[in-house]
């Protein structure tokens, strides 16, 4: 089959196609035809060198793709063969097939584009388990969501502000904050106002009762600023690439906590208890039209440079897609 690899660590040009043999269905899993791939920052940092695969994955890059299921495994319920789906994996979804636990595979959503599926499940999944399982966002309460036009960056605007919560988001550009507010939230660019200052105005100098971060750096100090009494920062990205240090003394003050996460190394059993969660809880809000995917562009597979330079720009709205 088609694949695209990562011939070296470096830029977009290491991402060279290939090929590889053809997956078949262990027990408990399915094999999928793929329709499309989603990108992630997951993505660039492989390709950089920077975040390899978890142990047991194939080598080259991919955490999510929709398709059709192509083969099925023993011990596996609920799966048939043409099922519609799409699917969280470790790694590998630059492909034409793909083998994956069929306790991370999801029905695509009624309404929902074949295609456009494969920016699902890694948003979905990621939002849910940090905003909602672990920092366990309430109706009425307030959500920071930094980088608010990224893929999760949506997703969490839509689905907060479906769940009955206040959402505010920053935003790089004008267009990108107008972006954000025709979603539900409240939105700031970042580049012109403090959202520190924002934040306190919004809230009436409460706070933000929950904060999903995807820069780092020095906003961890800002978003202890911003936070509310008894807050929760989810930190689930470091695209600054910078440390981060902050005043041990100003958190206790707001009796916060911070919390670091990834996805891709979560245990399986967690992963699926994930999925379960979504299907459940987000997959309805999608099916009624309350949520829907965001995508910017697709892109032929064998132009997965170009979709990588396109996410490294930062121009893109929403989601990054490669068809296959």
């Amino acid at each position: 089959m088609r694949i695209i690899l990562i011939s070296r660590p470096g830029g977009p040009e290491v991402l060279v196609p290939g090929k590889a043999a053809d997956p078949t269905a262990g027990p408990g899993e399915v094999v999928i035809d793929v329709a499309a791939a989603g990108l992630n920052r997951a993505d660039i940092g492989q390709r950089q060198g920077t975040y390899p695969p978890p142990p047991g994955s194939v080598e080259w890059p991919g955490m999510e793709v929709s398709g059709t299921i192509s083969d099925v495994g023993d011990g596996n319920s609920g799966w048939r063969l043409g099922d519609r789906v799409c699917a969280l994996l470790p790694g590998g979804g630059y492909a034409e097939r793909v083998a994956v636990d069929a306790g991370l595979v999801l029905p695509v959503p009624d309404g929902v584009d074949l295609v456009e599926a494969a920016g699902l499940p890694e948003v979905a999944a990621t939002v849910w388990s940090n905003v909602y399982l672990n920092a366990r966002l309430q109706e009425g309460e307030t959500l920071l969501v930094h980088g608010g036009t990224s893929g999760i960056g949506t997703m969490a605007i839509q689905l907060g502000t479906a769940l009955g919560a206040r959402v505010i988001a920053t935003a790089g550009s004008a267009d990108k904050v107008a972006f954000c507010e025709s979603l539900g939230a409240s939105s700031l660019n970042y580049r012109q106002e403090d959202f520190v200052e924002v934040v306190a105005r919004e809230t009436g100098g409460r706070g933000a009762d929950v904060i999903l971060d995807l820069v780092g750096g020095d906003y961890l100090a800002r978003n202890i600023q911003a936070l509310a009494v008894d807050g929760r920062i989810m930190v689930i990205a470091n695209q600054s690439g910078e440390a981060s240090s902050f005043q041990l003394g100003a958190l206790m003050q707001k009796r916060g906590r911070i919390w670091g996460t990834t996805l891709r190394a979560r245990p399986l059993v967690e992963k699926r208890e994930i999925i379960a969660g979504v299907r459940q809880n987000v997959w309805p809000l999608v099916e009624s039209g309350r949520v829907r995917p965001i995508v910017d562009r697709v892109y032929p597979l064998d132009d997965a440079a170009d979709a990588h330079r396109r996410m490294e720009d930062g121009g893109h709205i929403g989601k990054l897609l490669l068809r296959v």
